[in-house]
């Protein structure tokens, strides 16, 4: 289980980078929209903006038409070639975190809630796979529609050891980008730090912003002090170097946003201290990992709200609207603003917040 499954991991890292590398740019299908004014352009490169749109009171906003839509990258205006308000079928990871932490009520809870998730709230067409967190990560299920197999390994599950959280969105990620449908999305539920990865947050944060994964989190902190840092916990057993392969910035010197601010150090809560008894969950964390992708986090208090609060999510899942451009900006390997704003100024739009725009390298003929 040592050398073995350490040069397992680190191959399976190695296999993240490339998975996701190679589908920066996606290219979508000849499909045509309910606007018969909307096209795809098949064998065109189209970067894809999942949308959310909502009043200032949190309700969502629809019947909206593309040309209620303006999509800007680096601030110019595109040219929308896709728009649906239909509701699509989805690719979905959920990554739940079984440590010793969520024994008793919590994973009771979480098990009735995403059972209801998958059977009531899903689309019949939706894949769904699932990923454990625990001291190392474990699909329970690859890629299926079948719920009854999902049901039977979801109730399974026996939550024990640490929380490498981080290793195992990693390793989601990577999974979640070979999904059939062109919408793709990850569900987080946790109620704790990672204490046991050998990636960090912010390795974990470029995967994904070289996806085009809706990322959601929840977090459940009832401040209850069961779960502390590493640092904190005394002694861990040791954990042999992991080489992973990753480059300081983007391909061709890009760099990510410069609106989201340094993940580390997290400042502390007024009045407590970072990472201490007071606070269960790394909301700063899962902020980072969900917040420019078009998702969200969402904490909640006690495990009972998380029925509500995975409900909230699938709903969401099926009101967005989906848009596809193709970019002006040249394939420099550089990180590209988007925004997509809407004529009502009192909605609120939440979608990506960019991309990598993949270098396209004119490779010479081999000589036989």
């Amino acid at each position: 289980m040592g050398a073995r499954r350490w040069r397992a991991d680190r191959a399976s890292y190695a296999l993240v980078i490339v998975a996701l590398v190679a589908g920066l740019g996606a290219t979508l299908p000849g499909q045509q929209d309910q606007d018969p004014r909307s096209r795809f352009k098949t064998g065109v490169e189209l970067v894809n903006v999942t949308a959310t749109v909502t009043d200032r009171a949190g309700r969502f906003v629809g019947n909206l038409g593309r040309d209620d839509f303006s999509v800007y990258e680096d601030g110019v205006l595109q040219s929308i070639d896709y728009f649906s308000r239909e509701r699509v079928p989805v690719s979905l990871g959920i990554v739940l975190d079984t440590s010793g932490s969520m024994v008793g009520d919590k994973i009771r809870a979480a098990q009735r809630a995403l059972d209801r998730f998958l059977v009531d709230l899903l689309g019949p067409d939706d894949e769904v796979f699932l990923y454990r967190v625990g001291d190392e990560p474990l699909l329970v299920q690859g890629w299926t529609t079948d719920r009854d197999a999902l049901r039977r390994q979801l109730g399974r599950i026996m939550p024990e050891g640490d929380t490498a959280l981080y290793d195992t969105v990693a390793r989601a990620v990577a999974l979640a980008q070979t999904g059939t449908h062109r919408k793709k999305a990850l569900v987080i539920i946790s109620d704790g730090n990672d204490t046991a990865s050998a990636i960090g947050v912010g390795k974990v944060r470029q995967l994904i912003l070289q996806s085009e994964l809706l990322v959601y989190a929840i977090g459940i902190d009832g401040n209850t002090g069961i779960l502390r840092i590493a640092q904190q916990r005394g002694p861990q057993r040791p954990r042999p170097p992991v080489r992973i392969p990753w480059p300081p910035t983007l391909p061709g010197g890009g760099r990510y946003p410069p609106q989201n601010p340094p993940i580390s150090p997290i400042p502390p809560r007024s009045g407590g201290l970072p990472h201490s008894r007071e606070e269960g969950v790394d909301t700063a964390a899962l902020r980072a990992l969900t917040d420019d992708s078009g998702g969200r986090i969402e904490i909640i208090r006690s495990s009972l709200d998380l029925d509500p609060a995975t409900a909230g999510i699938a709903d969401e899942l099926s009101r967005q609207y989906s848009l596809a451009y193709s970019p002006t900006s040249p394939k420099d390997g550089q990180w590209h603003n988007i925004r997509v704003v809407v004529k009502n100024r009192d909605c609120l739009v939440r979608a990506r917040r960019g991309y990598v725009a993949a270098v396209v390298r004119d490779t010479p003929p081999s000589v036989s």
